[in-house]
Formats: C-alpha cells, sequence, structure tokens
C-alpha cells in the first residue's frame, strides 16, 4: 500500500490581484505558510502560469518547479476546467461560458471549441514538461440542459450527445497518451459527466481509454445523494485524482436536491470547509489507501460561510490529520509462525 500525499492546495480560487495571490512565488511562499506541500495550477491564470510558454519550454516549466521547490512546494498537477468545459457546450450556455474563451473566438462556438482542444493538449504537453503524471479537467456537457426532462427526451438524444463528446475527447485523450499523462475528469454536476453511470457511457465511447480516468470529489456526490464510498469500491482503478472538499445536504419541507433558485447560502446542498460538512473524509482516507491510491489529497476550499484564508489553513491541518501512513507489516505478525508445508498439510488433515 502507498501513503496518500499531501496535503496540497489547488490555487484557482486564491489567485488575486493583491500579494501574495497575485505571483507564482508569492502565492507558493503563501501555501507553504498554511502548511501545504504542493499546489495544483489553475493553467487559465496568466499571473501565476504561462501555458503557452510551459507547452514549449521544458526550461520555463524547470523555472516553475524550481520556484516552488524554494519553499518547500510540488507542483502536483495543471487544471483545465475552464478549456475542458469549452470542448462542449450546449447552446443554452454560449453567453455563460463565452467569457472563459479567449477574446478573438468569443461568439463563435465552433472556433471557441477547436481553441478549447488545443487548450487542453497544451496543458497535457504542460504537464509532461513538469515531470507530472495526471492532469484535471472538465468533460464539458451537451446533454446537461435534458438531465431531467419536460417534456420527455425524444429517443437516441443523449446517446447522440455521448457520441459526439466522445469524437471532440477522443484526439485529446490519444495525445494524453503520447504525453503519458492521465486525464482526469472532475465528475460534478453541470458536466455530461457527473456520476458513475455517465463517466461508463462516455468510457464506452472511447474505447475503455486507459488515458480516461475520474477526479474524485466527494462534495459533488454529497449534493447528489449518492453514495461516494461505494462509488470508490466501484471505480478506483479509473480514480487517479482526489479533491478534498467538504459539503452538506439539509433537505427541508421546502427544498431539496435542486436548490429552489436560491443563492448558496440559502441552498439545501452547500460547499463547506473541511469539517464543517457532513463528508466522512476517514471512511474516504482509508478507502482510498487500500486501493493503493497513488495520488495528492488536494483541497479544494469552497464554503458559503468561511473567510477562504481561514478554510485554506485549517484544511491543511484537516488533511494532514487524515493522511494514513500504511504499514509494512500485519499487525498479528507477533502470532505467526515460520512457513512449513507439512505443518500446514497435518493441519489441514491432509497427511
Amino acid at each position: 500500500m502507498k501513503t496518500i500525499k499531501g496535503p496540497a492546495l489547488f490555487l484557482a480560487q486564491f489567485a488575486g490581484d493583491e500579494a501574495p495571490f497575485n505571483s507564482w512565488e508569492s502565492i507558493t511562499q503563501w501555501a507553504a505558510d498554511c502548511g501545504y506541500v504542493g499546489v495544483q495550477i489553475p493553467s487559465w491564470d496568466g499571473r501565476l502560469f504561462d501555458l503557452e510558454k510551459a507547452a514549449v519550454s521544458k526550461d520555463y516549466c524547470d523555472e516553475i518547479t524550481g520556484i516552488a521547490a524554494a519553499s518547500g512546494i510540488k507542483v502536483t498537477e495543471l487544471s483545465t476546467h475552464l478549456q475542458g468545459q469549452l470542448v462542449a457546450v450546449h447552446p443554452a450556455y454560449d453567453a455563460a461560458f463565452d467569457g472563459f474563451a479567449a477574446q478573438t473566438v468569443r461568439g463563435n462556438p465552433k472556433a471557441r471549441a477547436e481553441w478549447a482542444v488545443d487548450q487542453v493538449k497544451k496543458a497535457l504537453t504542460a504537464s509532461k514538461n513538469l515531470g507530472l503524471s495526471a492532469h484535471a479537467t472538465f468533460s464539458g456537457a451537451l446533454a446537461w440542459p435534458y438531465i431531467y426532462p419536460w417534456p420527455q427526451r425524444p429517443a437516441g438524444l443523449v446517446e447522440e450527445a455521448f457520441d459526439e463528446l466522445a469524437r471532440r475527447w477522443q484526439p485529446i485523450l490519444d495525445h494524453a497518451e503520447d504525453c503519458g499523462i492521465d486525464v482526469c475528469y472532475e465528475i460534478h454536476p453541470g458536466e455530461d459527466l457527473h456520476d458513475g453511470i455517465s463517466f461508463e457511457m462516455f468510457l464506452e465511447r472511447v474505447g475503455g481509454h486507459q488515458r480516461a480516468n475520474m477526479l474524485y470529489d466527494p462534495s459533488h456526490y454529497v449534493l447528489q445523494h449518492l453514495d461516494y464510498l461505494e462509488h470508490i469500491d466501484i471505480y478506483h482503478e479509473r480514480i487517479r485524482m482526489f479533491h478534498v472538499k467538504d459539503a452538506e445536504l439539509n433537505p427541508t419541507g421546502r427544498q431539496g436536491v435542486y436548490g429552489g433558485f436560491q443563492s448558496w447560502v440559502n441552498r439545501a446542498g452547500r460547499f463547506r470547509s473541511l469539517g464543517d460538512g457532513q463528508v466522512d473524509f476517514g471512511g474516504i482516507f482509508s478507502k482510498l489507501t487500500q486501493y493503493d491510491f497513488d495520488g495528492w489529497a488536494v483541497v479544494e476550499w469552497e464554503c458559503c460561510l468561511k473567510h477562504p484564508e481561514d478554510g485554506a489553513r485549517e484544511g491543511a491541518e484537516f488533511v494532514r490529520a487524515h493522511l494514513i501512513p500504511v504499514t509494512e507489516k500485519a499487525f498479528d505478525d507477533f502470532a505467526g509462525a515460520a512457513t512449513d508445508r507439512a505443518a500446514n498439510r497435518r493441519m489441514l488433515g491432509l497427511d
């Protein structure tokens, strides 16, 4: 068994225009001061990282890792959550998601999707240059508007959507294979890959591609009322990345999973800072350790109540307390005896 690496922090929610959140050197030093030993990089944030340069320059990538190492920080993964979202966008979301794209492709869905595919491929190449093994992203969504349909979905609609989603991702996954990088889709409402079954539908269409894997985030399963511990039992061979994020679901007589169009603080389902929600992290860390998860425990802070910097500091302590240094011996070794086949056969009544 392996000990999960960490604690690490996803920097997307912390990058900003004010120090120490506005440069790679200062934000990695801040993360180290909070107690982290790794960070996950939002590849779209030019204040911290130049994706275009990282895709073509190993020297630049060495500079990035060297600056982080000076503070005792490792780069755990790159993220293309925003770009991956744009690989597949239903027209209903064109206006909402256009802001994720480069100015030159806004208002042009075809050009935007091509730009997004190129961005994810560049991030995979950059991941290789950084010496990483996994990459975080979203799948995008074509079928999501029909998740709970009225009127009923016409026959073949979902199948057509997943066929197209797989067609768009296949060349990206093939590039990931060339780079030796696992593509880890965050299984997330709003994406066509939002639970185990939808992931299986996609996986079948990409021929069980070995680079198509999961980013496991239990908060999104709590809000769906999905069994997030059994999910590890079922999919552990495909889970290659782990976001440590808490949530709670407190349904009432007025609202449930869908939230009644309320703000985050007023929904039945809410994201919380680590330890303030309902997720059984003891069970999660135990199962991931049992199944030899070889990745990082990456805190993704999202909370409708607590200040982010407090959540970050508490998150590092929380993860460190849940890491399980694996044993190299069995607890009952003291009672063991030397191997003796003849004695074993006598104990079984065979001789």
